[in-house]
């Protein structure tokens, strides 16, 4: 038998029941847009994530106190004050690979300009920080290692910040007030955007870390400490050495926690990457339950079909149609079903991906070999659920099929 002419009779029995038929593929239809809408968005939000880790900074190493393990018990990073100035510089000065290094000291307050303020975060950093970062100035500079040594009262603003209390003015040489004491503006930073967080790191005032330190916090301990090494096939040695030179001046004994946590951003990309993929196998496994209900509804509907088409099934064999031409007939059309519920499915996964990123505001990325896959495996649904209801009609008596009534 022909295919053209086996596709011509499938499309033909299915039209004769358009609604029957519509609701029949229904499963199908679902279950590919939703396959198609998770990977569509989830490749898309890791994309996203990859890129706003990237833009922390190129081969950042970053090195807080505290430790996730410590004395048993789970304390998480930055739950303890233990990184000074000196590990900052011991560790510039001892550990191989390490190019750039900044010591940095975290605040939040009120910065004021003129009758307007904003509530904003207060990063303390060396002159370095701009380059680890990989953060470039867009409008005046960044301080100095003098301005570091002197305390100075100078700031870099985020964006954000600038938008809030300039409203498109130049910032720079401008006075601010941070917790009400004078900051000179002295550069503003490029967009950067969100994080993997969601926090918006333009939203931030940066400042020498020493005068946030000796001015603004009063601490005496460092909130974290940033690298940079030479390359990425470099970044194990230089974590390795970070360790084990503040093992030694922590004083931390063998076999002891840690009170400190060295992170790199292959580690915070391998966290984000492996909670995207389950996340993703887990959303494909439920919408693939809808594709097992739609072939569940092809092959019900495909047995009524046999037991409505009994005579002309009859009708058929007794011209000389054998076994396996009824088979095939009733298998194509199941797999017909199934085709159209994929391309369906193919075409509302998109729309339902498209939506939702113009919601969230991010990028859909749907790999080709992730449609064709989809579609494939909708059509061996029809397959699957189909070939009992063809069996069952290839083997019909024709005698007793042009009896029926």
């Amino acid at each position: 038998m022909r295919v053209w002419l086996l596709l011509k009779v499938a499309l033909r029995s299915i039209g004769r029941n358009k609604l029957r038929s519509g609701l029949t593929v229904l499963g199908i239809v679902i279950g590919v847009g939703a396959v198609i809408a998770m990977v569509g968005i989830g490749e898309g939000a890791s994309s996203l994530v990859q890129a706003q880790i990237s833009s922390l900074g190129d081969n950042l190493i970053n090195v807080f106190p505290g430790s996730f393990m410590s004395g048993g018990r789970h304390g998480g990073a930055g739950s303890m004050s233990t990184l000074t100035e000196e590990d900052a510089r011991a560790i510039e000065a001892q550990v191989p690979f390490i190019t750039r290094l900044s010591p940095t000291a975290d605040s939040r307050g009120m910065v004021v300009y003129g009758n307007q303020n904003w509530f904003t975060s207060i990063q303390g950093g060396d002159a370095d920080y701009f380059e680890i970062r990989s953060w470039p100035i867009v409008s005046g500079s960044g301080f100095n290692d003098s301005a570091v040594r002197g305390v100075a009262k100078v700031a870099v603003v985020g964006q954000t910040v600038a938008t809030q209390l300039f409203a498109g003015a130049d910032p720079v040489g401008q006075i601010i007030r941070v917790q009400k004491m004078p900051f000179t503006v002295i550069g503003v930073l490029a967009k950067k955007g969100q994080n993997s967080w969601g926090r918006d790191q333009d939203d931030v005032v940066v400042v020498p870390y020493t005068t946030v330190m000796k001015r603004l916090s009063g601490q005496t301990k460092l909130s974290m400490i940033l690298a940079s090494a030479s390359s990425a096939e470099t970044m194990p040695q230089a974590v390795a050495g970070i360790q084990e030179l503040l093992r030694q001046r922590h004083r931390i004994g063998p076999g002891a926690d840690d009170d400190f946590t060295v992170r790199t951003q292959q580690d915070i990309a391998s966290v984000m990457g492996s909670t995207s993929r389950v996340m993703r196998i887990l959303l494909a496994a439920i919408a693939s339950v809808s594709l097992l209900v739609g072939g569940i509804g092809i092959m019900n509907i495909m047995l009524v079909s046999v037991t409505e088409r009994t005579r002309e099934i009859g009708i058929r064999m007794a011209v000389g149609a054998k076994g396996w031409h009824i088979l095939i007939q009733f298998l194509a059309e199941a797999v017909v079903l199934a085709a159209i519920g994929g391309l369906a499915g193919i075409g509302l996964g998109f729309a339902t991906a498209k939506l939702v990123a113009r919601f969230a505001r991010w990028p859909i990325l749907v790999p080709p070999d992730a449609v064709l896959l989809a579609f494939l495996f909708a059509a061996a649904i029809g397959i699957f659920f189909g070939f009992w209801p063809a069996r069952k009609a290839s083997r019909l008596d024709p005698i007793e099929a042009l009896r029926y009534e």
